[in-house]
């Protein structure tokens, strides 16, 4: 393993995939483009934000690429490796949360990551991190099998193994504990990635970086022109809810941010742009609304050919 990672190589990546993204969702959304604001960490480093707001696909769209560094490294950050607490460190990353319009397309997340964690004296620790996961309000199945598919040929070259492990990791982590409840159907998450070297390491974050597109946009190529209507829309706003009770409650990324002294319109940019909460709400059985529940967000093997008989096609 090298001493010092190529820090530049990873940040020319992030920025290129930035930029990339923007791109191709601009493209698909074919009406608001993006604005983009640069923006300074008053501790050291800083970013650039991007946000697509009342497109024609896209309710709100928020990418932001991030480089921030200080010197002691935020205690979200140390929480799974408490041996590195007060190292001073660097972190860069690219995230993506995409809003759609239509409630029969799913909301989506991105996030790839690069932290190094140094002090006097010491070899630096770094690890990468990150993953990909899909939050629908309206279950299709031939959707949520293509997005697996895709996951797990993000990880076949770097290990048969790296893709149940990291589908697994992703289940426990993106889960509202205090609802009993998974966020969305998953998808792929990772953390503390330093296997076999920078290089290698390197090449699978790139490959998850490289894979959303692929993954997402046939989703919504699909279904962003289906009907809906007041219904849908307020099933869409209800459970969006629960994307924001998760990156409040639960969301390390969301922590980080926050308790580094990052900017926080651009940490919160993440929120969809309308949520409604109603209490105990429970939908009909037999309702599309209920089959979310009952055939999608319960966590099972998506790539296996059997298990729960959700909708497929339109």
């Amino acid at each position: 393993m090298p001493t010092r990672p190529d820090i530049q190589a990873v940040k020319q990546y992030l920025m290129e995939l930035q930029d990339r993204i923007c791109d191709a969702l601009r493209e698909t959304d074919g009406g608001a483009g993006f604005r983009e604001d640069t923006w300074e960490r008053p501790g050291g480093g800083g970013g650039r934000t991007r946000v697509m707001q009342a497109g024609t696909v896209f309710e709100q769209c928020g990418i932001n690429f991030s480089h921030v560094h200080g010197e002691r490294l935020p205690s979200s950050a140390s929480a799974n490796r408490p041996e590195l607490a007060g190292r001073g460190f660097e972190a860069m990353g690219v995230s993506l949360v995409a809003h759609p319009q239509n409630p029969y397309v799913p909301s989506s997340h991105l996030n790839v990551r690069f932290f190094s964690a140094e002090k006097a004296g010491a070899a630096p620790v770094w690890w990468f991190g990150g993953g990909f996961d899909l939050t629908p309000y309206y279950g299709f199945e031939e959707d949520v099998r293509h997005w697996h598919r895709n996951a797990r040929d993000a990880c076949a070259p770097f290990g048969e193994d790296l893709y149940p492990r990291f589908k697994q990791w992703c289940d426990r982590y993106f889960y509202l504990k205090h609802r009993d409840e998974p966020r969305g159907v998953g998808g792929i998450f990772f953390d503390d990635f330093d296997q076999g070297g920078f290089d290698h390491s390197f090449g699978l974050m790139r490959s998850v970086g490289d894979h959303f597109l692929p993954g997402y946009l046939p989703i919504v190529e699909r279904r962003w022109a289906k009907t809906y209507g007041d219904r849908e829309r307020a099933f869409q706003k209800y459970r969006r809810g629960r994307y924001v009770e998760f990156n409040l409650v639960h969301d390390r990324g969301t922590l980080f941010g926050l308790q580094s002294g990052g900017r926080t319109e651009s940490i919160l940019v993440s929120m969809p742009p309308e949520v409604s909460w109603r209490y105990d709400d429970r939908p009909e059985p037999g309702t599309p609304e209920s089959e979310l529940y009952e055939c999608f967000l319960p966590v099972r093997d998506w790539l296996d050919g059997a298990g729960a008989e959700g909708s497929d096609g339109e």
